[in-house]
Parts: structure tokens; sequence; C-alpha cells
């Protein structure tokens, strides 16, 4: 067993209802309990309407829902820079503001207004996309990959203990896909940070994952598993086969 201490986040019974309309209600999670260790990297497998992005806005605190959701032993229901959201939409970056501004507003919401120590927060940050030397472009003269990168710089530079990722590579091509695998993987082992990742890929959830889990209907989990193929992982790598074979049959019994 792992020793409690190692758990970060803590789902305990979260139950999620939305209101279709007066007579009609949709249970989307149903008492889901899951624990998550420090530093995980958790992939989140499902088919649509399994609840899976319903459970990252809940550990969010974009949620009203039952049940508790406890970061390091503490129950957390409002939002906070301690768990930070990057979406597929390549629209979460404010058009209006350059690359360093998108990444510097939220670190001054915090209180950080020293513009040295903005700039250096920025230029660490963007580096450790490979994105150094784009500071003053806006997002319309940047690729989607791009886009998706200043996303996490963003993320990074807010230093969460959580990242919570939703499907954020699902709309990029498949290079540039795999491109942006190898960085997520490299910044997860450098920063390392705990990321929960939702994807319906199950090449991208065995690449990344430390920890596979499928979930059901109503967030029903399925299979929970450490993926124990050795990195970097291929298609020919040992045990690849099998895994992808068990997860899919997970997926579309």
């Amino acid at each position: 067993m792992t020793n409690r201490e190692n758990y970060i986040l803590d789902v305990k019974n979260v139950s999620k209802v939305f209101d279709v309309n007066t007579e009609n209600e949709k249970e989307v999670l149903r008492d889901v309990n899951l624990k998550v260790e420090r530093n995980e990297f958790l992939c989140l497998l499902g088919p649509s309407g399994c609840g899976k992005t319903t459970l990252l806005r809940c550990i969010a605190g974009f949620e009203d829902y039952e049940g508790s959701v406890a970061i390091n032993g503490v129950v957390r229901r409002e939002p906070g820079t301690d768990r930070i959201m990057v979406f597929q939409d390549f629209n979460q970056l404010f058009p209006w503001k350059t690359v360093e501004k998108n990444i510097q507003y939220p670190l001054k919401l915090q209180g950080i207004r020293d513009k040295a120590a903005l700039k250096q927060r920025t230029g660490e940050v963007l580096e450790k996309v490979k994105l150094s030397g784009h500071e003053k472009y806006y997002p319309y003269q940047l690729s989607g990959g791009m886009k998706q990168r200043v996303a996490i710089a963003k993320a990074l530079a807010l230093k969460p203990e959580i990242i919570l990722m939703d499907e954020p590579f699902a709309a990029l091509d498949a290079m540039t896909r795999n491109e942006l695998q190898g960085e997520l993987l490299r910044i997860s082992e450098t920063e390392k940070c705990t990321i929960i990742f939702i994807t319906h890929n199950i090449q991208e959830a065995i690449v990344l994952g430390t920890r596979i889990i499928v979930f059901a209907q109503e967030g029903r989990i399925v299979v929970d598993e450490k993926n124990k193929i050795q990195r970097p992982v291929t298609p020919a790598s040992e045990g690849y086969g099998a895994t992808w074979e068990r997860l899919h049959s997970a997926l579309y019994q």
C-alpha cells in the first residue's frame, strides 16, 4: 500500500447532477473515489459523456458537487493556483495580449508587480516550453501547437501542485501532437508536478501516463493500473500491445 502522505489529491464520494430541464436530471458522476499520488502522471480514458471533464472541473473548483476534494489533506471547493487547468480550446489565451502579457496576467492577480520578477518568470517558463523569443507575439501569430505551449507555460508560471489537462492536444496534427507529448513528458519529469490528463487516445495514454484509469458511465472506474512499460514508450515497447488491447477492451466492452 502507498503511504497516505504521498497522496496529493483525495476525491471522496463526488457526485454531480446536471439539470437538463425542469423534469429531467442527468447524473454525470456518482460517488467517485480517487486518490492521486504526488508526481503521478495520471491519464484518464473513457467514452464521451462518462464524466471525465466534469470530474476535472470539480477538482479545479469550477463546479458545485456533492462529496469532497482534498489537496494535501485540505478540502478545497473553490478555484486556486494550486490547481491549474489547460483546455483543448486554442482560445484560452487573451487575443489582445502578447504572449508575455498572457503569462503575466495571472501572476499580477497573485500580487506580483515587480517588472523584473515578472520578466524573469516569463523567460523561465517560455524556455521550458521552447518558445524563447516569442514574448511579443500575439496569439493570432501562433500555430495551434504554439498556443498550447503558451497555455502550458502560463500554468507553469503559477507553480501549481496539480496541472489538469482536458484533451490539450486533441485538435493538433499528428506530428505536432507527438512533439508536444515529448515536451510534456520532459516537463513533468523536470518540474516534479502532478498531472491529470484526459485523452480519448489509447496510445497517448500509454506514452504519457505513469498510471492509467478507464472510466465508464457516471465516472465508474473499470480499469486503474500503473503503467509498467519503460519510457520512452513506442508501439514496439515490451508490453505495449497487451496494454493497448486491455485498455481498448475496457473502453469498448
